[in-house]
């Protein structure tokens, strides 16, 4: 069963898409939780960090480089960006396809509240 972000690729779901290249895709995020919340996928269905082999070095770099264009072109990059890549439930991964969240546009605070 293809995933959502298969659907996208395919373009049978639509989607506002800020780039793609014949590696990757990334588009606005349905539920943004910053004022800039951007997914950056690959074309190769990854379903997590896990199941990334050798073999797709290239292509996890080329995301990240793909990400920081995108904080320069939305004019995020000066003030601070986050890069978030979440791995299976306890994370709060939600679609099995790996996938790389830029955020920015306002302070985002700590990324994960110390115990008290």
């Amino acid at each position: 069963m293809p995933t959502l972000f298969e659907k996208i690729i395919s373009g049978e779901v639509p989607a506002t898409i800020v780039y793609r290249d014949p590696r990757v895709i990334a588009f606005l995020d349905i539920r943004p939780a910053a004022p800039v919340h951007i997914l950056i996928v690959p074309n190769k269905v990854i379903p997590t960090t896990d199941d990334i082999d050798d073999e797709d070095e290239s292509l996890v770099g080329h995301m990240v480089i793909v990400a920081r264009d995108i904080a320069r072109q939305q004019g995020i990059a000066k003030s601070g960006y986050r890069l978030i890549i979440n791995c299976n439930p306890d994370s709060g991964q939600e679609v099995y396809h790996l996938h790389l969240h830029l955020l920015g546009g306002r302070p985002l605070g700590p990324l994960v509240q110390r115990p008290v």
